[in-house]
């Protein structure tokens, strides 16, 4: 990716698909150069959770909503210590900024943080066009880098696929660090860093919870140093069929019965320990308005996603598997995509989905609950035994 200073709303911008699909427009953000999986996402909020969310590293981002960035950036939901999207794409850009909260425009932060971005394109037509084709590489040109559409479109084409791309290092923390529990501390967890976002060991704090989050290349020794109550592992970039070691990692936490809690990426990472394989969907999910019901209570819940992989697990049946049965717990109820794997014979479950959805919605919040009522009641059995 290169980049220059922010670019004025008249810098021609060009978007290039791989299938050779063009889209003409005005520079967003930085100006320059840059590629990625072209994704869309049809949240109409939250777009800084978006931005700033590591699972979404080396994807472009179209946003479905038409007008984006009228309240503006803050610096208060940061879900990490940047914005991750190698590009941003949308339709109407917000003139002007307006929330109490806001500390700069999002073209600034865009621009500020080297993101190559594109306005001014019809993203519905965009979005149908990934929706027919599916997820593809993508390039955003602007300025000097606007030049012959034959040379773009080689330089799309000779740009790395998602699939196979092995990234979770890319945006895990380096060094370990400590998230107090808020109040009473009542557990301790190792959360294993995939790409997590902040608002996760936020909401275990807040039930009194101690967060040590850990680096993606922890071993089962780092684990088990902070004597964890139970295990966590994050949401994160990248195709679940390169992530041997955290695969590796969760079977001795799954051997050792920990209480075990996965989230998008340790969705992907349960399914495999459990000896299931995951495929790339055409055009995965991404938004805060996505239907999963919950099988196990049988309620519907409004969810946010960010997954481009999913879990193949049969939904009809219970399996069997090296750590006892499994079954599917949570459900797309737009494509029957597996949205949660829980074990019956150890406590182990996990989702595909983001319960820690910052911008909302918060249907799924208690999973967080129901990690702490695992943790005490293998403790309790514990004490009994």
């Amino acid at each position: 990716m290169t980049t220059s200073t922010r670019g004025a709303d008249k810098t021609p911008a060009v978007l290039v698909l791989e299938d050779g699909r063009t889209f003409r427009g005005r520079a967003y953000g930085a100006v320059g150069a840059t590629f990625g999986e072209a994704v869309f996402s049809t949240g109409m909020t939250g777009y800084q959770e978006t931005l700033t969310d590591p699972s979404y590293h080396r994807q472009v981002v179209v946003m479905t909503a038409p007008h984006i960035g009228n309240t503006g950036v803050n610096d208060e939901d940061m879900e990490s210590r940047r914005i991750w999207v190698s590009g941003y794409v949308v339709r109407d850009p917000a003139r002007v900024s307006s929330n109490w909260r806001s500390r700069r425009t999002l073209d600034e932060e865009l621009a500020a943080q080297g993101v190559v971005g594109i306005s001014g394109i019809d993203t519905r037509a965009l979005t149908r066009h990934l929706r027919e084709r599916g997820a593809m590489r993508v390039g955003i040109f602007s300025g000097d880098a606007v030049r012959d559409e034959a040379a773009l479109l080689a330089s799309v084409r000779e740009a790395p696929e998602m699939a196979g791309a092995d990234l979770s290092a890319e945006v895990a923390t380096t060094e370990p660090y400590v998230v107090p529990a808020v109040g009473e501390k009542r557990f301790t967890v190792a959360a294993v860093d995939l790409g997590i976002k902040g608002m996760t060991p936020q909401l275990m704090a807040e039930r009194g919870i101690e967060v040590h989050v850990l680096p993606a290349d922890s071993t089962v020794e780092d684990v088990y140093a902070v004597n964890p109550d139970g295990v966590f592992f994050s949401n994160g970039p990248g195709d679940p069929s390169t992530a041997d070691h955290p695969v590796a990692v969760m079977r001795a936490v799954l051997e050792r019965g920990t209480p075990l809690f996965g989230i998008c990426f340790g969705n992907q990472i349960l399914g495999r320990a459990l000896g299931f394989g995951t495929f790339k969907l055409k055009y995965g999910h991404r938004g805060i308005n996505q239907p999963v019901q919950d099988r196990t209570t049988g309620k519907v819940e409004v969810t946010a996603h960010n997954h481009g992989f999913a879990v193949d697990a049969p939904l009809d049946r219970v399996s069997d598997t090296p750590y006892g049965r499994a079954e599917v717990s949570h459900v797309c109820l737009n494509d029957n995509v597996v949205e949660g794997l829980r074990l019956l014979d150890r406590p182990a479950f996990s989702v595909q989905y983001h319960p820690e959805a910052a911008a909302g919605p918060h249907d799924a919040a208690y999973l967080f609950d129901r990690f702490t009522s695992l943790m005490s009641t293998v403790l309790m059995e514990g004490q009994r035994a």
